[in-house]
C-alpha cells in the first residue's frame, strides 16, 4: 500500500503489483526515476533498475514463497527445478548469477530461510522439534539440529531457552 501511494503521488499507474515487483504503465524519464527512487528510499524501499538485481530479487521472492508457504505440496518440490520453472530460466544461470551478486549460493540462501522459519516456529512454541523438522521436510531432527547449530551457533533447544529467559510472565510485569 505504501508503494502504491508513492506511485500515485508521482502520477504513475501500476499495472501489476506483487511481492517485490511492480509494473507501471509509463516509461520513466531520468528525473522521474530519480524522484521515485528517493521517495521509495524514504519509506524503506528501493527502486531496482539493474536487470541482474531484478532477477536476484525475483529469485529471493520465489524462495521466500516456497519456504514460508503453508502449502505442503509446494515445499516438497525440488528447489532447483521449482526456481528454474518459476523464472523460466536455466538453474545453472540463476545459480551463477545469484552467487556472483549475493556472494552466497542459492542453496545457502534457502538454508538461511529455512532456519529463519525454524526460529519463527520455535518462538511460537506450538510444535515440537520433530514436527518442525517434518513440516520443513528435513530428513531427521538431527539434520535440522545440525543445520540450525551451523547457522546460528546454538542448538534449537538452547535458542528456545534464550527466548524463554527474555520473556516475563504477566504477573512479573
Amino acid at each position: 500500500m505504501v508503494v502504491q501511494q508513492v506511485l500515485q503521488e508521482e502520477g504513475l499507474h501500476p499495472i501489476d503489483m506483487q511481492l517485490g515487483e511492480v509494473q507501471i504503465q509509463e516509461e520513466l524519464a531520468v528525473n522521474q526515476a530519480q524522484s521515485l527512487r528517493e521517495k521509495l528510499e524514504e519509506v524503506g524501499f528501493e527502486l531496482l533498475d539493474d536487470k541482474k538485481q531484478k532477477m536476484i530479487e525475483r529469485i529471493k521472492t520465489v524462495i521466500i514463497t516456497l519456504i514460508h508457504s503453508e502449502n505442503d505440496n509446494l515445499q516438497k518440490v525440488n528447489h532447483s527445478d521449482y526456481i528454474a520453472e518459476q523464472l523460466n530460466r536455466d538453474y545453472g544461470y540463476l545459480s551463477s548469477l545469484f552467487s556472483e551478486v549475493e556472494g552466497i549460493t542459492i542453496e545457502k540462501y534457502i538454508i538461511n530461510q529455512k532456519i529463519e522459519k525454524v526460529k519463527e516456529l520455535l518462538m511460537y512454541d506450538e510444535l515440537s522439534l520433530s514436527e518442525i523438522a517434518d513440516q520443513l521436510h528435513y530428513s531427521s531432527v538431527q539434520h535440522l539440529s545440525n543445520q540450525f547449530k551451523k547457522v546460528t551457533g546454538l542448538t534449537p533447544s538452547h535458542f528456545k531457552q534464550l527466548k524463554e529467559k527474555k520473556r516475563k510472565s504477566l504477573d512479573q510485569v
